[in-house]
Formats: structure tokens, sequence, C-alpha cells
């Protein structure tokens, strides 16, 4: 049988830290060195991007995050158009050994409200 991508969120959901876009934001803000990765696609961020994102597409995540981000105790939120690959790419940046990595898996009109 083969898996869905629903089937690789929601297994990914139960490895990693998921966040509403308000409780985001209360991190993100209590941390002097928090970085917030839009994995979206090019064309969408070209679109709308939240004030203070980094884009990193999900597909080159492993290899742009390490000379972006050495230190694997920053904070990182990732973010997406719905939370699915904000929440596949958490967890890969939790495979490569990033121990402050949460998942925001709001909308992305709710996260661009609330951030800016």
């Amino acid at each position: 049988m083969i898996k869905t991508a629903g089937e690789f969120i929601l297994e990914a959901q139960k490895e990693i830290h998921c966040v509403d876009a308000e409780s985001a934001k209360r991190l993100f803000d209590s941390s002097e060195n928090a970085v917030i990765i839009d994995v979206r696609e090019a064309g969408s961020v070209s679109e709308s991007k939240l004030v203070d994102s980094v884009h990193i597409s999900r597909g080159l995540l492993e290899m742009k995050v390490p000379k972006a981000i050495p230190d694997p105790d920053t904070v990182i939120l990732t973010h997406c158009g719905g939370g699915g690959r904000a929440s596949l790419a958490a967890l890969t940046l939790r495979k490569m050994g990033y121990r402050n990595v949460s998942a925001i898996t709001a909308p992305y009109r709710d996260i661009k409200k609330i951030f800016g």
C-alpha cells in the first residue's frame, strides 16, 4: 500500500512540536535567536512573505539550512500554506540535529495576520 502525503504529515506531527500562529509569535518574540523558515515554493513567496522569514523551500532544506543556521540550538519555526509542508520540514530539521524546532500548523493567512 502506498502512503499518502496526509499520512506522512500525521506521522510527522506525532514526532514534532506543532504550534498555532499566536503561540509561534510568542515563541519568536521571546527568543533572541529565533528564525522563521518559509518552506513554500518561490512562486508563493514572491506573492506574499512574512516580514521576518527566511525562504528555504522544503526540497532544499538539507542543503541550505546548515550554512544559514549553524547552531543546532537555534529556535526554528517552519511555516507553509497550511501546515503540512511545515510539519514535514520540522521533522527533517529534527532528524538533522536541530533541537528547538516547531512547525506552525495554521493557515498562511492567519500567520501573516500575526507576524505581518
